[in-house]
């Protein structure tokens, strides 16, 4: 893979292990750059013009659900560390950070009774079509995170916001190769690989994938 792992020799062993992650090179290919925005674009305001009846539904059972909002807005960080707010259906609690940011897991307790479903069929992601629309995410790129988990990860996660250089995405090379089943650590190799390989093929690829991975039941959160 691109990313490299390397871990200091002594360590306390009741201490995390820490992880350099090294930043590939990355180019800048202005034609595939363009092509990726140009698609982007075209793409989600056509899904969002088709999913308009269905999200509205959606919003409609939700609000019906439980206590709260149908939409979820919550700050991520983008392309080169900037601040936006990502959309997502509401699928937990209003109260489901009452002791603090929580990362997020499988089979997650704090998901509402439709919120679990959505989350199982990725419906709870589609309203990130508007940030695609607005260009603060990519169909294809490493998933947004917050800020306080940048800062928590980079203790012992070297490099992590190295992968903050390209547009964060929708899906990803990492949900389409584990999804659920890797630690930042592992994800954050699989973000490099992509930084360095990049290309449409890719893309299309890890869309295709993602796919499939929606019928399964599997992959990104």
């Amino acid at each position: 893979m691109a990313a490299t792992l390397s871990r200091p020799v002594a360590e306390a062993a009741d201490e995390p292990r820490t992880i350099y992650i090294a930043l590939p090179q990355v180019q800048t290919r202005r034609g595939y750059l363009v092509f990726k925005r140009c698609f982007d674009f075209t793409l989600a305001l056509l899904a969002l013009i088709v999913l308009a009846v269905p999200m509205g539904i959606i919003a409609a059972i939700i609000a019906l659900d439980s206590p709260g909002g149908p939409i979820y807005r919550q700050e991520r960080l983008g392309k080169d560390g900037k601040p936006f707010l990502i959309c997502k259906f509401r699928s937990m609690r209003t109260d489901a950070e009452k002791d603090g940011p929580k990362w997020a897991e499988r089979s997650d307790d704090r998901c509402t009774r439709f919120g679990a479903l959505l989350r199982k069929t990725r419906l709870d992601e589609l309203p990130q079509l508007w940030n695609i629309l607005k260009g603060e995410m990519s169909f294809v790129g490493p998933r947004p995170e917050r800020k306080y988990f940048y800062e928590q990860f980079e203790k012992y996660i070297v490099g992590f916001s190295n992968r903050l250089v390209v547009t964060p995405g929708l899906t990803g090379y990492a949900q389409v190769n584990g999804g659920y089943e890797l630690a930042p650590e592992e994800k954050i190799v699989y973000d490099m690989e992509y930084i360095a390989r990049r290309s449409i093929r890719l893309d299309l690829q890890c869309i295709v994938k993602t796919a499939l991975l929606i019928f399964t039941h599997d992959g990104a959160r």
